[in-house]
């Protein structure tokens, strides 16, 4: 009788989910598509609203979690010739609930909510902004920005504000004051932090280890030593007759760089080694002081961060590929791993302390704790400023005074450009206040 073989496994391919948001997931991976799918966006529409609902279309095709449409007007004739998310048998049936209802029709899993109403009636509703994670507003002479501005403002909701007329248009974005961006999507080539300067016990024993007796080794052995281990055992050996000081400047980086040449053996069957040419050409981009990056120094110089004194950034630990043996590469990766995990493990410590100091209710998540540490040297902090020109109706001249500066200064800069489109921008500002002076009865 025959033994029966097993048939191994099938081999996971990619969900339906994935194979339908496979281009986006490349370009904002998957914590970018989480965070889409956990967003409820507010379209607070007016007048035609056709660029309110175009807007909340390329959303919803790529998949956020709801909208709600905040919109008070009838289904018209004129909707329909500019609206393609209604139709004749929309015609007097409130314009949220119908564009609402075509909107879903584009990815069954969106949910979508609407809300006849006017926009000024829902902003001054109690707690109008609080469960959105972004305002759309459509701005018109019957919606003007400076009110939905201020509630935004004071819910820390960012606004993008669209003003829309013909061919034309502008906007805006208002972010809070404070605004962290944690994961701001780095070249991957510049991410790598090796730590070569500055390496920790664990490391520099198995450097020891595997370079010890580099001389003696076999030719295979020798040519598959990695080349970070490679460059921090030649730089024990430059340091014994440098001070203990490693290569400083260019010149000095290249007198290393002629010394980790110098070990590749060029008498074996390959004429040479792979892992010292990788060794000397990552001589100039590894071989620098750990610093502070300067979008993160910006970082530390605001007023909230004065009392911080950062003196090192967790450990990614991601490595570059390199030759190297697997078992070697693996126990590389595992040293670099473990680094990681302890500064994490750090990070997360203090992080709870700060929550206990300040009565924190609800903790950070871990994960949202690990992302940052793996990203803390690309962190960048945008300071938020309301939408420019979002006013309010006051005459008061001293609020009117920074805006007409900066109207004046732009003038100056902009009215020789022939192609300039400042014209239409100062069109665009003298609208809004048109709007403005309407609502306050004047």
């Amino acid at each position: 009788m025959a033994m029966g073989t097993t048939t191994p496994p099938p081999l996971q391919g990619p969900t339906a989910k994935e194979k339908k948001y496979d281009r986006q997931l490349r370009l904002w991976a998957a914590s970018g598509q989480l965070a889409l799918e956990n967003a409820h966006v507010l379209l607070l529409n007016s007048s035609p609203g056709i660029v309110g609902v175009e807007t909340l279309k390329n959303l919803i095709l790529p998949g956020i979690g709801s909208f709600t449409i905040v919109d008070e007007e009838l289904v018209t004739e004129r909707d329909l010739g500019v609206n393609f998310f209604l139709t004749e048998e929309s015609l007097g049936k409130p314009r949220a609930t119908e564009s609402c209802r075509f909107l879903k029709e584009l990815n069954p899993e969106v949910q979508g909510h609407a809300e006849h109403q006017s926009v000024e009636s829902f902003v001054e509703s109690a707690r109008a902004f609080d469960k959105y994670s972004l305002i759309i507003l459509v701005a018109s002479s019957k919606a003007y920005p400076g009110r939905v501005a201020e509630v935004a403002a004071s819910t820390l909701t960012p606004l993008f504000h669209i003003h829309c007329v013909g061919f034309y248009s502008y906007f805006s974005l208002q972010l809070p004051e404070t605004f962290p961006i944690v994961d701001t999507h780095p070249d991957p080539a510049s991410t790598q932090d090796i730590r070569l300067l500055d390496p920790w016990p664990e490391l520099t024993e198995f450097v020891r280890s595997k370079t010890d007796n580099l001389e003696t080794l076999s030719d295979h052995d020798h040519g598959h030593i990695p080349y970070l281990l490679l460059l921090l055992h030649y730089l024990d050996v430059w340091k014994k007759s440098h001070n203990g000081k490693p290569p400083a400047d260019y010149k000095e980086k290249k007198e290393f760089k002629a010394l980790v040449e110098k070990g590749a053996r060029t008498d074996n069957a390959e004429g040479g080694e792979e892992n010292f040419d990788e060794a000397a050409a990552a001589v100039l981009k590894s071989l620098n002081p750990l610093s502070l990056p300067s979008g993160l120094c910006d970082v530390f110089n605001h007023e909230e961060c004065r009392s911080l004194n950062a003196r090192s950034l967790p450990l990614p630990g991601a490595l570059p590929d390199m030759k190297a043996r697997s078992a070697d590469y693996i126990k590389l990766q595992n040293i670099y791993k473990t680094k990681a995990r302890y500064d994490l493990a750090k990070v997360t410590s203090e992080v709870r302390l700060t929550e206990k100091k300040l009565s924190r209710t609800e903790a950070i998540d871990s994960k949202e704790i690990e992302a940052f540490c793996k990203g803390a040297a690309f962190v960048k902090l945008i300071r938020g400023q309301k939408v420019p020109w979002a006013g309010s109706g006051s005459t008061d001249g001293a609020q009117e005074a920074p805006k007409n500066a900066r109207i004046q200064s732009l003038s100056q800069q902009e009215l020789g450009i022939e192609d300039s489109l400042f014209p239409l921008a100062v069109v665009f500002l003298a609208y809004a206040d048109a709007a403005t002076a309407s609502q306050g009865g004047k």
